[in-house]
């Protein structure tokens, strides 16, 4: 193509002729399209073209009568829904929501039509000229012109509300009708299903409920009342799914919440011989359990019935633990302090589903009644104690781990855990000596669980006591190994404790029988010849013996004696009779053990192989003893107890609580080293508040002591007082 070719232009050229439009045009159109919407609107739609009709309304926008065509659709429309607001007026009774329910529905296929219709005015002359759409103008136009004529809007929202008031009063209603009409104002949109039905029903049923609220708890108690109160609940919740609005749930449950429980709360709770505290007593789990779900819906609900449950547990428990009959039994004691935790640890569990808070309540309760009664660690050890001898034959492993825990709940409450293991000490002392303990199992697996719950320092001398126990039994068999002329005659078994492992007990006197004494010896030789650097000292008061006795008509027994009885009853093989002063003389065992030693050989009834005169209870210095010739039991092996008190005596305990104070002491040096160490200088308010939360595990340190510990370090040159101000320490390297 050359360049100097002509460029081709292009031109478009109007039509020849002029379009001319009918000056009628629109008002003819629209003629046939107002005919139509009566037409639809009374129910004779069946003959018209849809297609025909779409083109019209399409070309009068194209020819641009979109206004008219909007406002003519409007008033045609606002005409017929005047004339359906009269029918629905003049409906009486029943027949009223029927009619009005019947016009909505009328009315939205009409609509349905209708918007069909005008499609494309919707899509173009609505869009650009920002006016309400088609369908939404309709919704519109119905709730003005026909749910809010003033003869329908008040006559409405009354029949409403007298239908959901008949409903609760125990009338059938027709849901239905009711939900038909609550979702014409859901979809006349939120603003009027709010304004128009659904403040003013909130508000009827707060009127409605704090009435009935006000009857109910004049006549009930506390559980009926819950239960009428739940039921309502459940109504109300069953009501918003039947014909409200799926939020409106929230709202009237609040105002239930509010009338039925939130405004009687305290009332209910401490509701007499139905509130809180009687269900409580009385296990009524089920009450229980309704009143958790109920309060738990209103603020501050649960904290009252934690408080009022708290209150209750401590009086209850203070009362429990500072009551002298109840005292007297430990094991007993225990046993009511664990039943009355498992009783607690149900409820919560079934009632108030293993809430977090109420558990922590009932701890803190337990904790603070416990530790009112000073002798709370001794009963627990004693507890133990019965249980581990006697307490626990029969009973599966299982069973077993559980009473355990138990216990250890109980031992977590105790603020002086070392007063707890200084008890522990002596009972498990006394069982592995006396082999009395049911389980060796069971005794390691408590303290698996005091060495978890407080460390190895807490439990390395139980350990020790164990290991004693195993080498003494290597010990006595290398004994007997290197003595084989010892298999004929009297049997020796010894124990050697550790000193340092086991309770001090003072060494007590005793004469032993000849027979008795030339084996100690031996062993005591075979035992120093073994070991270098070793002391012996026989702990007689510790031991037992089995002896055998013939009585007055050849009967024979095997008697279990303690070391001490052994010691007199030896003394009858040579005497037939012997005074208080003469088995005094003969085994110089201390007065006091003397008389209990003679007390349970000569006055028990069933094992009283020696008999006293005179006859009496208590042992007398110028009292005689003789053999019971008469003496029979159906049993060839008899166990003869020493008559001891089980619980400690006054001087004991105060001994006891003296060993536990001076053990004390290093402990709170110790922890104020170790503080002072780390942080250099401390003030006086500091260094107590530090000690007692580093003890606290242990014991409770009391600041007095604390005070003096300080004052013995800085004596001892572990800390200095600050020059300038005195209640500052420094710690010295």
């Amino acid at each position: 193509m050359s360049n100097n070719q002509k460029k081709r232009n292009f031109q478009i050229e109007a039509f020849k002729h002029r379009v001319v439009v009918d000056p009628k045009y629109a008002d003819k159109t629209w003629q046939i399209l107002e005919r139509a919407i009566h037409q639809i609107y009374n129910q004779d739609a069946s003959g018209l073209s849809f297609e025909e009709l779409y083109r019209n309304a399409y070309n009068m926008v194209l020819h641009k009568f979109g206004e008219k065509l909007y406002t003519g659709f409007i008033a045609t429309m606002t005409g017929h829904l005047k004339e359906k607001a009269k029918l629905i007026e003049a409906a009486q009774g029943g027949a009223f929501l029927e009619e009005l329910n019947k016009k909505w529905n009328e009315h939205n296929k009409a609509l349905e039509m209708i918007r069909d219709i005008l499609m494309y005015m919707d899509r173009t002359y609505i869009e650009s000229s920002k006016k309400p759409h088609v369908h939404p103008m309709g919704l519109s136009l119905w709730r003005d012109n026909v749910v809010h004529s003033p003869k329908i809007h008040t006559r409405l929202l009354n029949t409403l509300l007298d239908l959901v008031h008949r409903e609760r009063t125990g009338e059938v209603i027709d849901r239905g009708l009711v939900r038909n009409v609550t979702k014409m104002f859901m979809d006349l949109g939120e603003s009027v299903y709010q304004d128009d039905f659904e403040k003013p029903f909130l508000e009827a049923s707060s009127e409605f409920y704090k009435v009935e609220s006000q009857e109910f708890i004049e006549s009930c108690d506390c559980g009926d009342y819950l239960k009428k109160a739940e039921k309502r609940l459940t109504e109300e919740i069953d009501r918003v799914g039947h014909y409200l609005d799926a939020k409106s749930e929230d709202k009237i449950t609040s105002v239930v919440e509010r009338e039925m429980i939130a405004n009687h709360m305290q009332r209910l709770v401490h509701m007499e011989n139905s509130g809180l505290v009687n269900m409580l007593l009385n296990d009524k789990y089920e009450d229980l359990g309704r009143m958790y779900n109920l309060f738990r819906r209103v603020t501050n609900g649960l904290a009252t019935v934690r408080d009022v449950m708290t209150s209750h547990l401590r009086e209850m428990g203070k009362q429990l633990v500072t009551d002298p009959e109840k005292s007297k039994d430990p094991v007993e004691f225990v046993q009511r302090l664990l039943d009355e935790r498992d009783k607690y640890d149900k409820i919560i569990s079934t009632a108030f589903g293993n809430d977090k808070t109420f558990q922590n309540a009932s701890n803190s309760s337990f904790e603070y009644f416990i530790n009112l009664n000073a002798r709370s660690p001794e009963f627990i050890s004693l507890f133990v104690d019965d249980k581990l001898r006697k307490g626990l034959k029969g009973i599966a492993d299982v069973d077993v781990e559980v009473i355990l825990d138990k216990v250890m709940m109980l031992f977590r409450y105790l603020q002086e855990k070392d007063v707890f293991e200084k008890y522990y000490k002596q009972h498990l002392a006394k069982r592995l000596l006396s082999g009395k303990t049911v389980s060796d199992d069971a005794e390691k697996s408590l303290i698996v669980k005091l060495k978890t719950e407080c460390g190895y320092q807490f439990t390395s001398k139980l350990e020790g006591m164990f290991t004693d126990m195993k080498t003494s039994e290597d010990t006595m068999r290398g004994f007997y190994g290197s003595h084989p002329e010892l298999s004929e005659g009297p049997t020796l078994i010894v124990q050697v404790l550790t000193t340092g492992s086991w309770p001090t007990q003072p060494a007590v006197p005793c004469n032993l029988p000849a027979e008795v004494s030339v084996l100690c010896e031996k062993f005591r030789s075979y035992y120093l010849g073994t070991h270098t650097g070793r002391r012996l000292s026989w702990q007689t008061n510790m031991g037992t013996a089995d002896i055998k006795a013939v009585f007055g008509k050849g009967q024979k027994h095997e008697l279990n004696v303690s070391t001490f009885q052994m010691c007199v009853l030896m003394l009858f093989n040579n005497s037939d009779r012997l005074s208080y002063k003469e088995i005094e003389q003969a085994t110089e065992i201390p007065a006091p053990d003397l008389k209990r030693c003679l007390q349970s050989l000569a006055c028990v009834k069933g094992k009283n192989v020696i008999k006293k005169e005179p006859m009496s209870k208590d042992i007398g210095e110028d009292d005689l003893f003789v053999v019971n010739d008469k003496f029979a039991s159906k049993f060839y092996k008899v166990k003869i107890g020493t008559v001891v008190a089980q619980k400690e005596t006054e001087p004991e305990k105060q001994e006891t609580r003296q060993r536990v104070e001076e053990d004390r002491k290093p402990q709170i040096e110790a922890a104020i080293v170790r503080i002072m160490k780390s942080r250099k200088i401390l003030d006086h308010n500091n260094i107590i508040a530090e000690v007692t939360k580093q003890l606290q595990p242990r014991f409770l340190a009391n600041p007095t002591e604390i005070k003096k510990r300080i004052e013995s370090l800085i004596e001892r040159d572990f800390l200095e007082r600050d020059n300038t101000d005195r209640k500052l320490y420094r710690y010295l390297a």
